[in-house]
Order: C-alpha cells, then structure tokens, then sequence
C-alpha cells in the first residue's frame, strides 16, 4: 500500500514537476520532462532534463532531481514520493536508469506519479521497479 501522502500533495507534486520542464534542454528531440521528488524532511526538489547532441549523455529529469537532492541535503535523504511531468503529453514513466538511482533513496511505498498512455497513473516504488539490483540479492542468493 502506498504512503498516506494526500493526493492533494502529489497534485501539488506534478504541478512542481511541470514547472521544472519549462526548463528543459531539449533541442534535439523537443521532449520536455520535469520531475520533483518530496523527501521525508517534507523538501521538494525539482529535475529536468538536459540532453546532449550525444544522447548517451543526456540525463533525465528524476535523475537530475536526485543528484540535486543528493547535493543539498546529503546522502542520507529519503524519498517519500516522485511526480514526473511531460509537456509533449507524452507517456513519461521514469526510465530504468531512473528506476534504479530513485531505489537508492526512495522508500518502498512511495507513490510516483507520472502520465501514461491512458492518464495520470500513481503507482507505488515497489510496484514501479519490483526487483531493482540490490546488493542484498547477492547474499539471500535470490
């Protein structure tokens, strides 16, 4: 089950998330995302992403969001949700790239929000990435 966040709050979460995608560096595909993540101190911290004519190199919006997060209040944030906003309209769940640096801080139940093909979905971080790397799997031999 996810957090008792409010929806309230996870609205007011995509609307951050669409904020941050006014800012996109997107000149080579026009692909605007945006993410805000609310970390369990109750800050919000915003993404975007910032593409390089070698896409390779190119990040995206939660991962910007993480690594800002990460760089103001230190590694031992948590994350107690994730909103993601695409101005193209476009279905816009994290990467697996992303997936996997948000299982580093982000807590089981953790709501993300993001657009889908049918909508605004809201999907619990377990159920987004349900068997991440963990080093932990090494050892229970799973």
């Amino acid at each position: 089950m996810m957090t008792s966040l409010a929806q309230a709050a996870l609205n007011n979460l995509l609307e951050e998330a669409k904020k941050a995608a006014e800012n996109s560096y997107s000149p080579y595909s026009g692909f605007k995302v945006g993410a805000a993540v609310r970390l369990t101190n109750g800050k919000v911290v915003t993404g975007t992403n910032v593409e390089n004519v070698s896409y390779g190199l190119t990040i995206c919006a939660e991962r910007a969001a993480l690594v800002r997060a990460v760089s103001e209040f230190g590694p031992d944030i948590r994350i107690e949700a994730v909103a993601v906003a695409n101005l193209n309209n476009a279905a816009s769940p994290p990467c697996g790239a992303c997936r996997q640096m948000l299982a580093e801080f982000a807590e089981h139940d953790a709501p993300v929000v993001f657009p889908a093909a049918d909508g605004i979905r809201t999907m619990s971080f377990e159920q987004v990435l349900p068997l991440g790397f963990d080093m932990r799997l090494k050892k229970t031999g799973i």
